[in-house]
């Protein structure tokens, strides 16, 4: 499966149950579910079911194990924007000028009227949800933190957004719902510079010993919750994240938009943090592995997958919904926090299809057929 038949399959709307009519399977009621799980900076060789000895995966071996496998998958960049931004519009990143990656305050990358897989699928009748890291862009120029932040996810096909707007190692650190900053107090507004320090918050250059994860490099920003960052921020006290707890909140709303829209056909692209940098893993997955940090996250990384799933199933929606994990590029080791990473190498990718993988045949599907089943009912156009 190369990249074009790939898009296509996420941008389904109904093919599934016509092409399952089409190889005997029972008719369906409703198209499947669509999960995109895009985790952040994981390897190749990071996961069980690519051949990690040192550390354990088995939510998403499991999805490895039941479903398909891919072993020649690529992503289209190196760097999360650019991926990101393929992978949403079907459309190289170097195509256009600007797509690199991007600081926390840069302008929304894909045009409101540019078709992604969100707006493909909500026009099919697919409620569509966006939980966790974004990276390409918010606003058309100067953004105010403070007000109603559009354009942004919300105008380029997702009903539904809970995110933040860059990488958990810059600025601003807050969560955004739709349009508005999480929990933010008026009378402490959000100011944010990637030029000059803005305020008079510590930072990891003039107060490292504040710090409780030292640096390796650049990252000497604002320090927030004892990390420092890229960028400046002021204000926005009581909206800004704790690392630690990162994961379980973006877990936590990607269950609560699969429990609200297990009723009618949804899209849910969830998208981690982990095991981007800071990797600052929760207390029940710290310093659980001999392989360092690098495997705590990817244990953590996991137990997200695992609630997923485990919420499909309580909602009898695993026969209905195609699962797709996979990273936004390969590996990054030293990312300027010296957290003592090991290495590894390259990009995984997996897909369960639990929509048409039937209890009684345990159904496999050949790549080549399942696509041309699925463009015939779609009549997608080729990107």
């Amino acid at each position: 499966m190369d990249r074009r038949q790939l898009l296509q399959l996420l941008a389904l709307s109904g093919a599934g149950a016509a092409a399952a009519r089409g190889f005997g399977a029972p008719a369906r009621k409703r198209p499947p579910n669509i999960i995109v799980i895009l985790s952040d900076d994981v390897g190749y060789g990071d996961l069980g079911c690519y051949g990690a000895n040192d550390v354990k995966t088995p939510h998403i071996d499991e999805l490895a194990k039941d479903g398909l496998r891919f072993t020649n998958a690529h992503c289209d960049a190196a760097t999360c924007t650019p991926s990101r931004y393929a992978l949403l519009t079907g459309s190289y990143a170097w195509r256009r000028d600007g797509i690199q990656v991007l600081p926390g305050d840069a302008k929304l990358l894909i045009q409101p009227d540019q078709p992604t897989i969100a707006s493909i699928l909500k026009k099919a009748g697919y409620r569509t949800g966006l939980v966790g890291k974004w990276h390409i862009g918010l606003g058309s120029g100067t953004i105010d933190w403070n007000t109603s932040i559009e354009p942004g996810p919300c105008e380029v096909g997702f009903e539904e957004a809970f995110f933040f707007a860059a990488t958990a190692d810059r600025v601003p650190t807050v969560y955004i719902h739709d349009h508005r900053v999480v929990g933010l107090d008026p009378a402490d507004p959000i100011q944010v510079s990637y030029r000059t320090k803005v305020g008079s918050d510590p930072t990891g250059r003039e107060n490292p010993d504040l710090l409780k994860m030292k640096l390796s490099e650049g990252h000497d920003g604002t320090i927030v919750d004892g990390v420092s960052r890229i960028g400046f921020m002021t204000g926005g006290k009581s909206a800004r994240w704790t690392d630690e707890n990162m994961a379980a909140t973006f877990t936590d709303k990607a269950v609560e938009f699969i429990e609200k829209n297990h009723n009618q056909p949804f899209f849910l692209y969830f998208t981690p943090s982990d095991i981007h940098v800071p990797r600052m893993p929760n207390e029940q997955f710290a310093n659980k592995n001999t392989c360092g940090i690098r495997c705590d996250v990817l244990n953590e990384l996991d137990w997200s997958v695992g609630r997923i799933v485990d919420k499909l199933r309580s909602l009898h929606l695993e026969e209905d919904t195609i699962v797709i994990f996979s990273s936004d590029n390969g590996p990054v080791v030293n990312d300027g926090y010296d957290d003592g990473a090991d290495p590894s190498y390259r990009q995984p990718s997996a897909c369960r299809s639990l929509a048409w993988r039937q209890v009684h045949h345990h159904r496999r599907w050949h790549t080549h057929t399942l696509h041309r089943a699925l463009e015939r009912k779609c009549k997608i156009r080729r990107l």
